[in-house]
């Protein structure tokens, strides 16, 4: 192999992990299984000595005993499980010799384009309503079932306004502080217009679909792998969302008096 067509094959490769970390991070993924996947696309290439760094805010990688090294950033983070799993699959089928590192490349490029299929919007509030009722069933022992309907309405609202309020800004906290405040007036305005129901019900179950559950669960994933520094940022970056949400229900509560 030429200089030439060794530069360009090691550009290729540092391409297609970086951009199948930062895929994987965005989709939700814990760190370790970021770095295992990296790893792996890189030892099947060829590559004997692939080093990776992940943080969820950034990925590293060197190739070549240091001689290839690049970073890539990492601006936004949500919960797609099936990105994770389309990432993690293509780089076991490159693993077993099924596909070749082009075609890797090719496909992570297209999802990472927006070429990866995602739910319509109806589809995931749907979701979000029934999660909200279903969920506010779960934890509250004593509820009327009027109030069934009133969560999953909330909870569709809630998360239409966050879907819609994080579009015009970077701050995702912010969007999740509206979203309880919308929420919160919504179940106030309800539960004066019926007042069987119970506004504690309704906002239990309708705060569910934005509660940072998984994320908190992988953070803890990657405290017990060992990797301290992600798992206490994804741990601060639970939190604040709870606080936010927190928030934006205390505010209304405490404007309203209730």
């Amino acid at each position: 192999m030429s200089a030439e067509q060794s530069e360009l094959f090691y550009q290729d490769l540092l391409d297609t992990c970086l951009t199948a970390g930062e895929l994987m991070i965005e989709g939700g993924s814990e760190m370790y299984r970021v770095e295992d996947t990296m790893l792996r696309i890189a030892k099947s290439a060829g590559e004997p000595d692939p080093r990776v760094f992940v943080v969820p805010t950034g990925v590293f990688m060197s190739l070549d005993h240091g001689n290839y090294c690049q970073s890539i950033l990492v601006h936004e983070r949500n919960i797609n499980l099936e990105l994770v799993d389309r990432i993690n699959s293509l780089s076991r089928a490159f693993a077993d010799k099924k596909i070749t590192l082009q075609e890797v490349k090719r496909e992570v490029d297209k999802i990472a384009h927006g070429g990866f299929p995602t739910f319509p919007l109806w589809l995931q509030t749907i979701g979000a309503a029934v999660l909200s009722a279903t969920l506010m069933v779960m934890f509250m022992n004593n509820y009327d079932w009027v109030d069934f309907p009133a969560a999953a309405f909330v909870g569709a609202i809630g998360f239409l306004s966050f879907y819609y309020f994080k579009r015009f800004t970077n701050v995702k906290f912010l969007a999740e502080l509206v979203a309880a405040l919308v929420m919160t007036i919504v179940a106030a305005g309800l539960v004066n217009l019926f007042p069987k129901m119970i506004i504690d019900n309704i906002l239990t179950g309708a705060l569910m679909p934005l509660v940072p559950g998984l994320a908190l669960t992988n953070a803890l994933r990657d405290l017990f792998k060992g990797d301290i520094l992600s798992g206490m940022a994804k741990i601060c970056e639970a939190l604040l969302t709870a606080f936010a949400l927190g928030g934006g229900v205390g505010i209304v509560l405490k404007f309203l008096g209730a």
